[in-house]
């Protein structure tokens, strides 16, 4: 039975939501599955992905294919270097420390680069609803200046028209 790792689509028309599944080749995209082995939100950013790590390593070390999408998400969470360092350490170039040791290095270093991404994101999104602030303010006192002479010459002819009236008045 040829086993695919792939992505299996739910979530509502225009949002979809994956899971990461080990499945049958021939079976349907939405169909049976071997095992669920994590969750991909391609809605956020960055993306949020959730993946069994081990589980994933262990059927690719039992002949599982990844569809292209399945082999970049793995590789992005590192399932693919925890294969390549298992065969090193099934050769004997490695011990299981060593490759752990290398793994969890790995690891580090990726969880750095996607928090400096997510701190960059918050960064560039504060900056531009500061500029959104400062246009909206240029708008409101442009506004009130435009304003002003108006309420001005409404100011002079209300005065004006007492005075008159004042004036008929006394007369």
């Amino acid at each position: 039975m040829p086993v695919k790792i792939r992505l299996q689509r739910h979530g509502k028309k225009g949002k979809p939501y994956y899971w990461i599944i080990a499945a049958d080749s021939r079976a349907k995209r939405d169909g049976k599955y071997l095992e669920k082995l994590g969750a991909y939100n391609p809605n956020t950013n960055p993306a949020t992905i959730e993946l069994d790590v081990d589980g994933a390593v262990k059927w690719l070390q039992n002949g599982a294919q990844p569809t292209d999408t399945a082999r970049a998400i793995l590789s992005y969470k590192g399932a693919l270097l925890k294969l390549h360092l298992a065969g090193g350490v099934r050769k004997g170039a490695l011990t299981e420390e060593q490759a752990e040791e290398k793994f969890n290095a790995w690891l580090e270093e990726k969880a750095a680069k996607i928090e400096a991404k997510a701190e960059g994101l918050t960064k560039a999104q504060a900056e531009a609803k500061a500029k959104a602030l400062e246009a909206e303010k240029a708008v409101n006192e442009a506004r009130i200046a435009a304003a002003a002479p108006v309420v001005e010459e409404e100011v002079a002819e209300d005065v004006a028209t007492e005075e008159t009236n004042a004036s008929n008045e006394e007369e």
